[in-house]
């Protein structure tokens, strides 16, 4: 009986090789669309983006366009607005991610407890995260106004400024209104991947600990830190290029000013392309802030990777 089963797989396909084909080829054609797709939003754009990096793609000039090589890059080592961006990127960056991540962090924390109306509270944390970006800079950019917002208002009656005035026309504390706007918009994403982790530890761990008399920091440094440690290592790394990335708060509240001091890289190369037209020289840019990321992505991952091995 098995001679005959090894007799049978032996013997040559006699189907018509237009069958074979079709059956060869049948998993691929199921996946073509999403490839299609993905190559046709995501790589052709791409490409299409690098290469205007090295030529000369100006809107307002009709006879641009030509391949200019290494060009764009020359100008922009010489360019001390692109610097200027580079350090408010760092500030705007690790300010946003690192206040995000602690009130994250606390809200987290404080909704893994439970309580009478913690959902109805879960639902008005998370509200934030659901307002467009676009809008939720056009109503920080009101409240920071001393004419139609309180915010100016309270800071005076506070002792904190001699007189209501738009702190987003101040260049010494310009940034801090889209840095504000910007954790207010981003604290929920750390609180719904920290609870979400948070409720995965086994409740077990505590108790013991507790019975074994802990107090509430080491059972938090030895258990609830240890479990969030991968998932704060990814969200970090996920909101940091997110944030680096994010120009619409910046553009809708101060449009990089005033006198460039809360243009970042990813406003700047808004300017460049959709104020002065020149996507090339904005290509130049975006390229070099695409490296720096992916030289940041690789760091963290690498630590990452580290940690768990000493572990």
């Amino acid at each position: 009986m098995t001679m005959t089963a090894d007799t049978r797989d032996m013997r040559p396909d006699r189907r018509p090789w237009l069958q074979r084909l079709a059956d060869a080829s049948e998993p691929y054609l199921y996946s073509a669309p999403s490839l299609i797709l993905i190559i046709a939003v995501m790589l052709v754009p791409l490409v299409v983006g690098i290469s205007y990096a090295f030529r000369d793609i100006q809107l307002l000039n009709p006879f641009s366009g030509g391949f200019i090589g290494l060009e764009h890059f020359r100008a922009l080592s010489a360019d001390a607005a692109f610097y200027g961006a580079l350090r408010n990127t760092l500030w705007w960056t690790g300010a946003s991610v690192i206040l995000q991540f602690i009130f994250g962090l606390i809200l987290a924390l404080l909704l893994d407890k439970p309580f009478w109306g913690r959902g109805i509270v879960q639902a008005l944390v998370f509200l934030p995260w659901a307002v467009p970006s676009f809008l939720a800079g056009l109503n920080w950019a009101w409240l920071f106004n001393p004419v139609i917002g309180p915010i100016p208002h309270w800071l005076f009656g506070l002792g904190l400024m001699g007189a209501p005035s738009n702190i987003l026309s101040d260049p010494q504390y310009a940034m801090w209104g889209p840095i504000i706007a910007n954790v207010w918009w981003g604290i929920p994403f750390f609180a719904i991947t920290l609870l979400a982790a948070l409720q995965a530890i086994p409740r077990d761990l505590y108790e013991a600990a507790s019975i074994d008399g802990a107090g509430w920091f080491q059972r938090f440094r030895s258990i609830t830190l240890p479990f969030l440690a991968p998932t704060i290592a990814i969200t970090v790394l996920l909101r940091t290029v997110w944030v680096s990335n994010f120009a619409d708060l910046i553009v809708v509240m101060t449009g990089g000013g005033p006198a460039d001091r809360t243009q970042i890289v990813a406003s700047y190369i808004f300017t460049q392309a959709f104020r002065r037209l020149d996507f090339g020289y904005a290509s130049a840019i975006a390229l070099v802030l695409l490296a720096l990321l992916l030289a940041y992505s690789m760091l963290i991952i690498l630590l990452r990777q580290t940690l768990l091995n000493k572990d």
